[in-house]
């Protein structure tokens, strides 16, 4: 993990150098990430925890897959690889595109594209990536978004809150 080499992107989110993880987040550069939310035939989201040994938000809820791009990487690519890294699985068909978020401080100043896809599981998590995961309805992760947002690491209720407002349809 640490000697990843990703892209560094300006504000308009084109690459403009690459650098090693660490000194990317060290320094607050702009980069990019995507996430996959995935949900079942009834309407269930997986949600991930993520391992304690991350160096990133270690314990906090997530998207069911996640991660950043690989240098020169196209961010669909990312997506299908972190389902198959993480999750141990890999769709039949593109994950769906949703939506992108810009770079901020709750995104740790990546450009985060969001995609969906469905699936039933069982997944095998990568215990080096994944504590545990879980089928949520939409109701139960607005729910505990509300009581306990600590829970979650932060690109997550960002996420989540763009979901429910703009993309009904991707709901499940």
């Amino acid at each position: 993990m640490n000697d990843e080499i990703l892209d560094v992107v300006n504000q308009q989110d084109q690459v403009i150098g690459q650098r090693p993880r660490p000194e990317i987040h060290r320094l607050g550069l702009k980069h990019r990430a995507a996430h996959v939310l995935v949900f079942n035939r009834h309407g269930q989201v997986f949600l991930q925890r993520r391992a304690q040994t991350k160096d990133t938000h270690p314990g906090l809820w997530d998207s069911s897959a996640s991660g950043h791009l690989n240098q020169g990487e196209a961010y669909e690519t990312a997506a299908q690889r972190e389902l198959e890294e993480e999750l141990g699985w890999r769709p039949e068909r593109s994950p769906e595109f949703l939506f992108k978020l810009p770079a901020s401080a709750q995104t740790g100043q990546e450009f985060v594209c969001v995609y969906r896809v469905e699936a039933q599981g069982p997944f095998r998590l990568h215990p080096q990536e994944i504590l545990q995961g879980g089928w949520f309805t939409a109701e139960e992760v607005n729910r505990w978004l509300a009581e306990r947002p600590e829970d979650f690491a932060p690109t997550f209720p960002l996420i989540w809150a763009r979901l429910q407002a703009e993309a009904p349809s991707a709901r499940g």
